[in-house]
């Protein structure tokens, strides 16, 4: 029996009898979907308002010549998409999924809720901070506070779910396990560096933007620390199945990790150099793990997904070694206007990261809140392919325009920012409308990712 049913049991002073615990179990899972709808929602307002929405018309300024987007509009953009988007996914699927992959039973609802609330409050109080100065000296630091204040809820809680074992003997972790640890801890580590650098700067700069210097290192830590190795462990986890790939290599997975951990620790001490090198081979050794490139063994589970999925992933994975090897150009040139680590950064967030979103989360999400279906399949397709559009085009522009190669490719800038609006647009609808469709429940199934053979099926 696990744990929550216990404490009811002694609270009412009986046995409960499979019935009444099959319904309570229900209930907390209905429970935790709607918590998981929550955050989802969140995320995508996030996304589109104070995250894509303020990119365009940052796009728009610099397309103009200007080159002098504050740098404070620019942070907010960044946080609210990194943060605000991927952070609440990443703390709500993990809210939902991580005490059920590790069998250890339920817990108390308010804590997804407590810590939903805080750091809403956290992200949204420094995209005001950050867009309109308001009180910066004061809210700047309140908001990191009250982001690690929902982490920290986030961490204890899952982490306090340990491996129900009938053995003494404690289970080997997977390796797609480990990796997301990593990325966890690395979620960790850039919330624990913004509040330094929140603190820092209300202290001693004159506007909330963080220093140069100092932001540069921030976002290695926030895509390589962070977002990178969280998103290999999914991939571990859930592509293969998807795909019809190979079991992932495990040791070329923990060693990719390790060395990415190396390449990071390198690029805080200002080796910018030998960061780049490292990440490159992290990423080509990842990908060579995970076996993106290489042929499916079996035919991939595309119900009710668009056809392109498989392709679309390994798309995003080109668009990581594309990333990587920027960054390689970008250390080694010096990148004196910034534009070729711009584009790096933009490879890695938008093809990298936020096409791997659109596409696994797609699959995925609408099953984890009750057992629902993808509303579109075009949608889902369109979606991807204008991601895809958008970032080749914002990458070259950059690329060209940033240096002076070529004048005209600012002009595509907006262009750029406009197609992938839209295919975020497109991204969101869809998967507001999937998880607010009416589920056709499984009998005699709770919709848990303990049954995850349904989704995959």
């Amino acid at each position: 029996m696990n744990a929550f049913p216990t404490r009811i049991e002694n609270a009412v002073g009986r046995e409960l009898s499979p019935t009444e615990i099959f319904a309570i179990s229900r209930q907390h899972e209905v429970g935790l979907s709607r918590m998981l709808m929550a955050y989802l929602g969140v995320g995508i307002a996030f996304m589109l308002l104070p995250g894509t929405f303020l990119g365009v018309l940052n796009l728009i300024s610099i397309s103009k010549h200007s080159q002098h987007v504050a740098a404070a509009w620019m942070q907010a953009h960044g946080h609210a998409q990194i943060f605000g988007w991927v952070g609440t996914f990443i703390l709500g699927i993990g809210f939902y999924s991580i005490p059920k992959l590790r069998g250890s039973g339920q817990f108390a609802l308010s804590k997804p809720w407590t810590a939903l609330a805080l750091w809403t409050c956290g992200v949204s109080l420094r995209w005001v901070t950050n867009v309109y100065s308001w009180q910066w000296q004061y809210m700047l630091p309140v908001s990191a506070v009250l982001e690690l204040a929902g982490f920290a809820i986030f961490f204890v809680t899952v982490s306090a779910h340990r491996p129900e074992s009938k053995t003494a003997q404690k289970p080997k972790l997977a390796a797609w396990t480990l990796v997301v640890m990593l990325g966890t801890f690395g979620f960790l580590a850039a919330l624990i560096a913004n509040a330094y650098g929140a603190i820092t700067t209300a202290l001693h700069e004159s506007s909330p933007a963080f220093a140069h210097t100092f932001d540069q290192k921030f976002l290695v830590l926030i895509a390589w620390g962070f977002l990178v190795p969280t998103i290999w462990g999914f991939t571990a986890r859930w592509v293969p199945t998807f795909v019809g790939l190979p079991a992932p290599r495990d040791r070329f997975l923990l060693s990719s990790a390790a060395i990415n951990v190396a390449a990071v620790t390198c690029a805080l001490l200002g080796n910018s150099r030998t960061a780049s090198i490292l990440l490159f081979i992290a990423a080509a050794i990842a990908t060579i793990a995970l076996r993106m490139f290489e042929p499916a063994i079996q035919p991939p589970k595309i119900n009710g997904v668009h056809c392109s999925f498989p392709a679309f992933l390994r798309i995003a994975y080109t668009w990581m070694l594309v990333a990587a090897a920027l960054g390689i150009w970008a250390a080694f040139n010096g990148d004196p206007s910034g534009g070729i680590g711009g584009a790096s950064r933009h490879a890695l967030t938008v093809g990298f990261v936020s096409l791997m979103i659109f596409g696994v989360g797609q699959r995925v999400l609408p099953a984890f809140v009750g057992m629902k279906m993808l509303f579109s399949q075009r949608l889902m397709f369109w979606s991807m392919m204008l991601a895809c559009i958008g970032c080749s085009l914002r990458v070259v522009a950059e690329v060209l325009a940033y240096p002076g190669y070529f004048a005209a490719a600012w002009h595509c800038l907006p262009v750029s920012a406009v197609i992938e609006l839209t295919a975020f647009t497109l991204f969101s609808i869809n998967l507001l409308v999937s998880i607010a469709r009416q589920a056709k429940p499984l009998p005699g199934k709770l919709y848990s990712i303990s049954n995850f053979k349904h989704v995959s099926s």
